[in-house]
């Protein structure tokens, strides 16, 4: 890994890098990932807005998300192209980084136990009886962590 990231401001500066790169870009009201295997969903990372804009802005580059909710795959290769674009910004010790751990850990499993990935996007987590299994999935552990911890940390997942 060549190019770093080690300050916040140089983190932020990357974020609205790409997110000026994407025309219509809007960031989403939650994102995350979500691991499909022989034994159901797993929820690896959700995030709700504001935790988490790179992470979302760097799916959105890989995926060519813009705007609006949406479940889109993601490849063993669209996975180890964001982890690639997100790495540099480990380097900022100002932040945890647990999308770029959680997408690693997935992209292992991915090798180990198979099955497949997919990146969810929504703009609205209040969604009463969204018809994806994905999003669906997503959204209860969006819910599930809110009433864990009602006023905390808006980071839910791994």
């Amino acid at each position: 890994m060549s190019e770093q990231w080690p300050t916040a401001d140089e983190v932020h500066a990357k974020r609205a890098e790409f997110e000026a790169a994407l025309d219509g870009w809007r960031r989403p009201a939650a994102h995350g990932v979500v691991h499909r295997t022989d034994t159901g969903l797993e929820v690896v990372r959700a995030n709700l807005e504001g935790d988490g804009p790179l992470p979302a802005v760097v799916l959105a580059t890989v995926l060519g998300y813009r705007s609006g909710g949406a479940v889109l795959p993601l490849s063993v290769a669209d996975l180890d192209r964001a982890i690639d674009l997100l790495a540099p910004a480990e380097a900022c010790t100002a932040f945890p980084h647990p999308n770029l751990w959680a997408w690693r850990l997935l992209r292992d499993a991915l090798d180990k136990d198979g099955g497949e990935a997919f990146a969810v996007f929504t703009e609205d987590i209040a969604d009463p009886d969204p018809s994806d299994p994905y999003l669906r999935a997503f959204l209860a552990e969006v819910h599930r962590g809110r009433e864990e911890d009602p006023e905390g940390s808006t980071s839910i997942g791994a």
